[in-house]
């Protein structure tokens, strides 16, 4: 039996991180949160100290890195650096989004992979954590310009990737577009129609009904659940939500959908602000149709406006939902949330909140969902995609929804006994955190070391 207490191995770990991983900020964020969270875990069970659970946690199996050559519609020839972290299988496949953003770099898909695992574990479905992408910007480029690089990307992606191996989906700046020729690249180089390799895929040719919805959709019902132990809900509620992508959009609708109004949508110029409620509709057809900015919806919505730059936490509401990306969610914001009257956060986005905000809101009594927690919803369903591609077996959109409803609630209730078991109950960062852990940290200590 180790003689190391909790604090002095969790201090040893992150030592060892600081020194492996120099400058990669996110990760090491990242990695942080959850190792801050561990102490009373690994209090009640030494044996994951005694096997060095997370000596091995915090490293990857496997990470690749490439470059991704294509050409442009001038002729030109153009270069990006693609990846494809492999964080941890012990559940089952490597199971995470692949991100297409400028601002992608090793730290970023590796702090993203780290929060996979925990995901993962947290849904049930048996799947582990992994992470991919390319900083590669596909604002702005043509069809045949996104087709051209996603066939060069999945050219070296794809002899690490299967449906028992790797499943990759999609992420910022990869929706259906990409995922289809992602996946027509796959199909050509292997010869043969393995539709079980990514998930996201159009609902024709092996995609699942809700997933496009499930992300945005999933951290509604996470919300619903954590105000109902307060006896609150959704009803008349304001919501303030960041972000115009997927995850922001089905928000938005399901806000809707269960008497709420969302008031709110942004993108990296600004925000808009509709004190009738967002129009679903209207916010699809700009950003899913037409590929345009946000300042066009106050353009063809009357009553609505639109604010260049700052922040939508400065507008009064009582839930928020930070869909955009990470740490968009700062100090300042924060302030900006409490002075509103925010009553409950959830994350729709990979830690889109930095831990001094996470710290002041739950020093301040609101309730706060992790992204680990209340976005599960979207690896989720991907993981019923893989289940209904391994049976050839298709589920109408109701069931689907259903499904997702229910493994979401299950995702609560995982975070909030361990939030209890471990001595802070309502405490969803530390519940998650450890829920996820101990799950994983078993699978670990039951195949050796590995």
């Amino acid at each position: 039996m180790s003689t190391v207490t909790p604090e002095a191995h969790v201090r040893a770990i992150s030592e060892i991180v600081e020194r492996r991983n120099p400058n990669e900020t996110e990760f090491l964020q990242a990695v942080h949160e959850v190792l801050d969270t561990l102490t009373p875990v690994l209090a009640e069970h030494p044996e994951f100290i005694e096997g060095d659970v997370l000596d091995r946690l915090v490293e990857p199996e496997r990470l690749v890195m490439f470059r991704v050559p294509w050409v442009d519609d001038e002729n030109r020839v153009r270069v990006n650096r693609g990846y494809r972290v492999q964080f941890n299988s012990a559940l089952g496949p490597f199971k995470g989004g692949l991100r297409f953003h400028p601002s992608v770099n090793l730290s970023v898909v590796k702090f993203l992979g780290f929060e996979q695992i925990f995901k993962n574990a947290l849904t049930g479905q048996r799947i582990g954590g992994g992470k991919g992408g390319a900083d590669f910007d596909p604002r702005g480029r043509s069809d045949h310009e996104v087709m051209r690089f996603c066939q060069s990307y999945m050219t070296e992606l794809y002899r690490y990737i299967g449906s028992q191996t790797d499943v990759p989906a999609g992420d910022i700046g990869v929706g259906g577009r990409e995922i289809g020729y992602l996946f027509g690249q796959y199909r050509r180089l292997t010869n043969g129609h393995e539709s079980g390799v990514l998930t996201g895929k159009g609902t024709g040719w092996g995609g699942a009904e809700v997933r496009t919805q499930a992300t945005g959709y999933g951290a509604v019902f996470f919300a619903q659940e954590m105000l109902a132990r307060t006896g609150d809900g959704l009803e008349g509620r304001r919501a303030i939500v960041s972000g115009s992508g997927n995850v922001a959009i089905y928000v938005i609708e399901k806000v809707s959908q269960s008497g709420g109004r969302a008031i709110t949508a942004s993108d990296s110029s600004g925000y808009v602000v509709d004190e009738q409620g967002i129009d679903v509709e209207l916010l699809k057809q700009i950003k899913e149709v037409e590929r345009g900015r946000i300042s066009e919806y106050a353009e063809r919505r009357p009553g609505s406006r639109y604010v260049a730059g700052g922040a939508v936490w400065e507008v009064p509401g009582d839930l928020a939902f930070p869909c955009a990306t990470q740490n968009e969610l700062g100090l300042e914001g924060a302030r900006s949330l409490l002075d509103g009257g925010v009553r409950a956060v959830a994350e729709g986005a990979n830690m889109p909140t930095t831990p001094e905000a996470v710290a002041l809101l739950q020093q301040s009594g609101v309730l706060f969902a992790p992204g680990k927690a209340a976005n599960a919803g979207g690896v989720a369903t991907s993981a019923l995609e893989m289940s209904q591609n391994a049976s050839r077996d298709r589920w109408d959109f109701a069931q689907s929804e259903e499904r997702l409803q229910r493994i979401m609630r299950d995702v609560h209730a995982a975070s909030y006994d361990a939030s209890e078991r471990y001595g802070r109950p309502g405490d969803y960062v530390l519940g998650a955190n450890a829920a996820g852990f101990v799950t994983v940290a078993r699978a670990m200590l039951d195949q050796g070391v590995v």
